[in-house]
């Protein structure tokens, strides 16, 4: 928590563009803040390809920086690893539970389907003459317009219909559940970043998550392989240019007034946030252990349809945990929630703020939080605030009466905040971390609010 992973050294020389963008990608998976690897000739030489080598700028590590911890990684003794249910960091090696029957591989998708990344499961499959496993149900998720645009042209993917995948749009898809679920109690491999629990509209649903070399493995045999099973794979070479075509970028409207919204009767207003008053008090309505994901908050899958109505979608709130908590929520007009560590890890989900600040939620207090579903909070107007003592997580009930008095006076004067539990007669310190931005944003009612005010 609160860390930035910076990556260096001689390897990162033989790491590409696409392969740097899966791995930052997973750090919020570390829970780290942001995840940076330098701007070097392979930068310049990607960014050359994409018409684009005039924004390149060399960035480096100082000769003299010094950090706060330092991992080496020997990448010539590393081999294929892959996740297990229902956490990106329950890492195995794929030996340890190779042979395990496999009913779904989903290649792409934001992560890991990079024109790379899906050419050398193409590669593979024809260099073969492999066909998906019979039992083996294979999609294919393109990271973008140009990548499918390309490997259209180039017949990779002809190569991947004739092996017998499935072809799907270049949008988020399974790996929110948006489609293509797993069977019951199914085994899926996906290349994606996230698996946990239900997140794939499957509740029992048994989400690996892995490269698409071991991916391919998968397809190809029936069971989890270790993909060096399959020999010297294929060397996939980037190409010189990339496709550029922006012809049906259409850009923002010169007099916004006279754009018409069209909203169908499943389309809501989004709701609005009044400014911070004086003091918050309310009950606990649900206190929660470590690592709860957007997907416990807000979940995808089959929810997804009403992602543009609210006041329908925040009926989701919590209902894994508590069915009612909606109906709890809207009883008593609102109140808090109480989280453990690294809460609101997982999608940038915007509705995991949106709805239970449309349900009243007036704070989260945690241990910790995850940094991207922090600043969702703040931006809803929903006070993210952890506790000064860890331990002080364990003083504060289910159903207990708290109060947040004087807000607008401490948010302005520190970064302590006093919390009184009403039902116990104690006192707890919570603290923000808030910036001076964050604290004139929280006290406006979040971003809307703040930014029409500024005008």
């Amino acid at each position: 928590m609160g860390k930035i992973i910076e990556y260096g050294g001689e390897g990162v020389k033989s790491i590409g563009v696409p392969e740097r963008a899966t791995i930052t990608n997973m750090g919020a998976e570390l829970g780290a803040t942001t995840s940076v690897f330098p701007s070097d000739e392979v930068t310049k030489e990607f960014l050359a390809a994409q018409g684009r080598e005039s924004d390149w700028v060399e960035l480096k590590a100082d000769p003299d920086v010094r950090y706060d911890e330092v991992i080496e990684i020997n990448l010539s003794k590393l081999e294929p690893m892959i996740a297990r249910p229902h956490m990106p960091d329950n890492v195995c090696k794929v030996s340890e539970i190779e042979g395990m029957k496999v009913d779904q591989v989903c290649i792409g998708s934001c992560t890991n389907s990079s024109y790379r990344d899906l050419m050398i499961v193409s590669e593979t499959f024809k260099k073969g003459g492999f066909k998906v496993h019979p039992e083996v149900s294979m999609t294919i998720s393109p990271g973008s317009k140009q990548v499918l645009d390309m490997i259209s042209l180039n017949k990779g993917l002809a190569h991947l219909i004739e092996a017998g995948a499935r072809i799907l749009e270049a949008t988020c898809g399974p790996c929110i559940g948006n489609g293509q679920s797993p069977p019951s109690a199914g085994v899926s491999l996906r290349t994606f970043n996230r698996n946990f629990e239900g997140r794939s509209g499957t509740k029992d649903g048994k989400v690996y998550l892995c490269s698409p070399e071991t991916a391919a493995a998968a397809a190809i045999y029936g069971v989890i392989t270790d993909p060096r099973k399959l020999g010297k794979f294929p060397r996939v070479k980037m190409p010189s240019k990339f496709l550029v075509d922006d012809s049906m970028v259409i850009p923002p409207a010169k007099d916004p007034s006279k754009i018409t919204v069209m909203r169908g009767p499943n389309i809501k207003e989004l709701p609005k946030q009044g400014a911070l008053p004086e003091s918050l008090r309310g009950k606990v309505l649900i206190k929660l252990g470590d690592n709860i994901t957007t997907d416990h908050i807000t979940p995808a899958g089959t929810w997804l349809k009403f992602r543009s109505n609210v006041p329908k979608y925040s009926e989701s709130v919590f209902s894994a945990i508590d069915p009612k908590f909606h109906e709890k929520a809207k009883a008593v007009g609102g109140g808090f929630v109480i989280g453990g560590e690294n809460y609101g890890q997982g999608s940038s989900r915007e509705h995991a703020a949106l709805c239970p600040m449309y349900l009243g939620i007036k704070a989260i207090i945690a241990r910790s939080f995850a940094r991207i579903h922090k600043d969702n909070l703040v931006n809803f107007g929903i006070l993210p605030l952890t506790f000064e003592n860890p331990a002080d997580y364990d003083s504060i009930d289910d159903g207990d009466e708290i109060e947040l008095p004087n807000l607008k006076k401490m948010l302005a004067s520190g970064d302590s905040v006093v919390l009184k539990n009403v039902t116990k007669g104690k006192e707890v310190r919570l603290k923000h971390g808030y910036s001076q931005r964050q604290v004139e944003t929280i006290l406006a009612g979040g971003t809307l609010n703040y930014t029409t005010a500024k005008g």
